[in-house]
């Protein structure tokens, strides 16, 4: 299956002293995440953000995959890292926060911290309660892609969702929300203020559900859901830098 130009894999071998996992988001790709995964190149990370499987080639062939196989490969992508670098911190953007989660639920305290954008566990859609079965009638549906504040910027994403991933979607939603409390890392969270995809409750539920104590969160006062590419993604490049920086150093001192 061709790749759509622009959605290919990022990778950047800087420091093994911290490597990075971002994670794109649902019906996107890592054309989302590459400014800021080139800013955290430039920083000297260690950096990776995988194309997920089903995503960057058509919509049609996402709907033949499922959850597992998306957690699968970031999950693949993280081992790798944890095999290089000292430190480890894992990022994403919308359902790659949700993916985020999953992984610091299983890894513990060997990932670091983590950062979110935006990140989905739940939708106050009313039609969400029948995906299992419009999943078995529809294959799509309207796009979710694109919601972006500033003038001129598009993200690289599916022109329809396809309904038996959403579905699939939703169940790792429920897993991810029921073990929250699993959470413990350092915790940045970046949320917008007006997300037409996301609600904001998502942001809530995690913060209160999340057993972290180190927490931190950001309001994005002038971006949409995709705000890696908005208004606001300058901040996020700069608030998560600092944080992965004053982890680092704070783990060196809990260390010594």
């Amino acid at each position: 299956m061709t790749v759509l130009a622009g959605a290919e894999p990022f990778s950047h071998t800087g420091s093994t002293e911290v490597g990075i996992l971002l994670c794109h988001g649902f019906t996107g790709t890592p054309a989302s995440m590459r400014p800021w995964a080139e800013h955290l190149a430039e920083a000297g990370f260690t950096v990776r953000c995988p194309l997920l499987p089903g995503h960057g080639t058509t919509w049609q062939e996402m709907n033949r995959t499922e959850w597992p196989d998306w957690y699968g490969h970031v999950r693949t992508e993280l081992e790798s890292l944890l095999e290089t670098c000292e430190t480890v911190f894992v990022a994403g953007l919308s359902m790659g926060g949700t993916l985020s989660l999953r992984l610091a639920q299983e890894f513990g305290d060997r990932i670091a911290g983590i950062v979110l954008v935006n990140p989905s566990v739940m939708t106050l859609r009313w039609d969400a309660k029948l995906l299992p079965l419009l999943s078995k009638v529809l294959a799509s549906a309207a796009a979710v892609g694109n919601d972006i504040a500033k003038p001129g910027e598009k993200e690289l994403a599916y022109p329809r969702t396809p309904v038996r991933a959403a579905a699939s979607l939703s169940k790792l939603w429920k897993l991810v929300r029921d073990d929250l409390p699993k959470v413990t890392q350092p915790l940045l969270l970046l949320h917008s203020v007006v997300d037409h995809v996301v609600e904001p409750k998502n942001s809530a539920i995690v913060l209160a559900g999340v057993s972290s104590t180190d927490v931190t969160e950001v309001l994005l006062e002038n971006s949409f859901h995709v705000a890696t590419q908005d208004n606001d993604a300058p901040l996020i490049f700069e608030r998560s830098t600092e944080f992965f920086k004053a982890t680092r150093l704070a783990g060196q001192v809990d260390a010594g």
